[in-house]
């Protein structure tokens, strides 16, 4: 898909020419692999007379990092230890740019300035949120990775489903989670997997602990797969033993109606505030209002959290192709809690509304 990346560049080039800068540095891991196909450790791109990707070292040509665009010049450093970004600069000022558009959100402070004094007639332009931006909207073919990486996921917690699951603790779940998605094709963890028992459960971010799964505990589980560069998320929750408690029931009702009112929401055009309501009422309707997580949900992509984010002040609109999580949360303090979260992709009603990745049941299993 060469034709892809350059495409894109081409959009960035663009934004950059409107903005009064003719070349832009790319330093930003995930907006490299966007704009390049590939980011090796360090690796930066310079967008002006000639594209090209600058590394510290020679491309690795693994997964994790991607493959180079064949159309795209690739040059390594001639020393260890130099800096790809600084480097950049100096070739920009040496193919005439008066100015470079840099991801000032990105840059330390003293990398800014290093850029500065190896160039100081280049005036250094902020290049923003700008690749970030392009990213929002997914092609069909970033969609597909992310529907892969569903699969793998949903593949890794049906089989851990499956075992014998008490007396083992937190971490070992986690682990073993992250086994089997490696197992079953990912590049890797789209972030470090969550596994809660008892009253951890329904954490969010809980990290894994060694505390042992007991009969009547709630067991909440949180993990996503890596495919080529994109990460999905999925979290569900379940109880260990043969019948659930009437307040877990009565929670994870609750819970899994905020879940859906969320879902239900997400349609182009829709404000990512609506969404996040949509789901925060439900919850306060039970009598949650205490303690939530700050948003409902967020994009996923070339990283686990990317724009938008569905939250209470959230500014902006839903576009089609854009894919998010809905993962709302109760977690009582002493007693443990429900968390259930889903990777879609927003889609028109004439498409048949947003479509579910993540397809593992949300039924209050018993296991």
């Amino acid at each position: 898909m060469p034709e892809v990346y350059a495409t894109r560049r081409e959009r960035l080039r663009e934004r950059c020419t409107a903005g009064g800068s003719a070349a832009a540095l790319v330093t930003r891991p995930a907006n490299v692999r966007y704009l390049a196909g590939a980011a090796p450790f360090g690796a930066v791109l310079l967008l002006g007379g000639e594209d090209m990707l600058l590394c510290a070292g020679p491309p690795s040509g693994e997964a994790t990092e991607g493959r180079p665009d064949e159309a795209l010049e690739v040059r390594v450093l001639p020393r260890a230890g130099g800096d790809p970004a600084v480097a950049a600069a100096g070739l920009a000022a040496d193919q005439g740019a008066e100015s470079l558009a840099v991801e000032e959100h990105h840059l330390t402070v003293t990398r800014h300035r290093a850029l500065g004094s190896v160039a100081p007639r280049l005036r250094l332009a902020d290049l923003g949120g700008a690749v970030e931006q392009l990213r929002v909207i997914k092609d069909e073919e970033e969609i597909s990775a992310l529907r892969i990486g569903a699969e793998i996921a949903d593949q890794a917690l049906g089989e851990l489903l499956e075992s014998i699951l008490v007396g083992r603790t937190e971490r070992h779940l986690a682990l073993e989670l992250e086994r089997r998605l490696v197992d079953h094709g990912a590049d890797g963890p789209a972030f470090a997997t969550s596994v809660g028992t008892g009253p951890n459960s329904g954490r969010r971010g809980h990290r894994p602990t060694d505390r042992r799964v007991e009969e009547g505990d709630f067991l909440s589980v949180c993990l996503g797969a890596t495919y080529r560069g994109y990460r999905c998320e999925i979290g569900r929750t379940f109880v260990i033993g043969t019948s659930p408690a009437d307040w877990q029931i009565e929670l994870y009702d609750l819970v899994f109606a905020a879940q859906r009112a969320g879902r239900e929401a997400l349609a182009p055009g829709a404000a990512y505030r609506d969404v996040d309501r949509a789901a925060r009422q439900v919850l306060d309707s039970g009598g949650h209002t205490e303690g939530l997580p700050p948003l409902t949900g967020h994009g996923v992509g070339l990283e686990i959290d990317e724009d938008p984010q569905l939250a209470p002040a959230a500014m902006g609109k839903l576009d089609a192709c854009v894919p998010v999580t809905v993962e709302p949360g109760v977690h009582l303090p002493g007693r443990g809690g429900v968390r259930i979260d889903d990777t879609l992709v927003v889609r028109p009603e004439a498409d048949g509304g947003p479509e579910l990745l993540t397809i593992t049941t949300k039924e209050l299993l018993a296991l």
